[in-house]
């Protein structure tokens, strides 16, 4: 009775999960010089203005200069941001079709400002982050702001793409990127690759049995499905 009763857990837990799977967010890296910038600094403020130039490292961003609304430009120090919402250019919104209507599984509030998300804005937030063998603060790219509570995805700018199948201008299958940078509770961002998953699976979902008995196999497709089950179902 025992084992059946596990059984009925098990099996409602995974068409739950079925049913709301949901996927990352599309990132972009092309900013618009043009529309605001919204940035909110550590001590609460927000500021807004329009982007003059972003400073990377390994395709991160590690400084900020801005034309704030009196038309001063300024460098904003990523110690004094805490995150940012950057405006997609229109090129490549265009290039990517829209994603909230070609995906409706993107559709969720989370803690986030879904309207500026709607718009075409990406939330960029400051994380300490892994960069090769040294530690650095950096803005990553959050890619699932709706349910992000143990794990949070970041957008990894240099990663390769698996090869997709589109339908009528929807991607069905494929087209996933072969690598992101991960955050797990409060720790350093680590990258994350399609080649290294099966390797590092067990370290970093190995304390939630729920998924290891429905995703264990640790296949890259089920990324996805399996970070935001792991939210979902491993809360602190």
């Amino acid at each position: 009775m025992k084992k059946i009763t596990s059984f009925v857990l098990l099996l409602s837990f995974l068409i739950s999960f079925s049913v709301q799977a949901q996927k990352f967010l599309k990132p972009f890296e092309s900013v618009s010089h043009k529309k605001a910038t919204y940035i909110t600094k550590e001590d609460g403020s927000e500021m807004q203005g329009t982007v003059k130039k972003l400073n990377r490292k390994k395709g991160l961003i590690k400084k900020v200069k801005i034309k704030n609304e009196d038309g001063d430009k300024m460098e904003m120090p990523i110690e004094d941001i805490n995150y940012v919402y950057f405006p997609q250019s229109g090129w490549d919104k265009f290039m990517k079709f829209d994603d909230f209507i070609t995906d409706a599984t993107q559709w969720d509030a989370g803690l986030y400002d879904l309207d500026r998300i709607k718009e075409g804005y990406a939330y960029f937030e400051k994380s300490e982050v892994k960069v090769k063998k040294k530690k650095r603060v950096l803005l990553m790219q959050l890619l699932n702001p709706g349910t992000c509570s143990r794990i949070k995805v970041y957008h990894n700018p240099f990663a390769g793409e698996t090869a997709g199948i589109g339908v009528a201008g929807i991607q069905v299958a494929g087209g996933k990127d072969k690598s992101y940078y991960i955050r797990i509770d409060d720790g350093v961002a680590f990258k994350l690759t399609k080649k290294s998953y099966k390797k590092q699976f067990k370290e970093i979902f190995g304390d939630c049995k729920e998924v290891k008995k429905i995703y264990g196999k640790a296949k890259w497709s089920q990324f996805e499905k399996t970070v935001f089950a792991y939210n979902d179902a491993c809360k602190k």
